[in-house]
């Protein structure tokens, strides 16, 4: 069986627990960190759970928010478990048919 994980972005949580409710707010301060990012980027950023992020994104924000990875990223299980192999629903159970094997040129 496998456990399917996934996450849960804290970012716009931990901005308002400093009073930041803006996404543009954060512009400026990641400037500060060498961190050039649009407003469209930063907002994306805020309300959107990324992807894939750079650690130096990963790092100022950390410093901006004083906090660590595990306060911006909470795991989470998605799926309780899924198995390996695949299952077949039991709306739909697989009934037998019979084949006909016909040579070219039979009806």
């Amino acid at each position: 069986m496998i456990k399917k994980m996934g996450y849960r972005w804290r970012l716009r949580d931990l901005m308002a627990d400093q009073q930041m409710f803006q996404t543009s707010n954060l512009v400026p301060l990641l400037a500060e960190r060498g961190i050039t990012l649009s407003r469209e980027q930063v907002y994306r950023l805020v309300t959107q759970p990324p992807q894939r992020m750079s650690m130096d994104v990963l790092v100022a924000l950390c410093d901006i928010l004083a906090c660590t990875p595990n306060d911006l990223i909470e795991p989470q299980i998605v799926n309780e478990q899924l198995r390996k192999t695949a299952d077949t629903p039991a709306s739909s159970p697989i009934t037998p048919r019979r084949t006909t094997i016909r040579r070219p040129g039979q009806p």
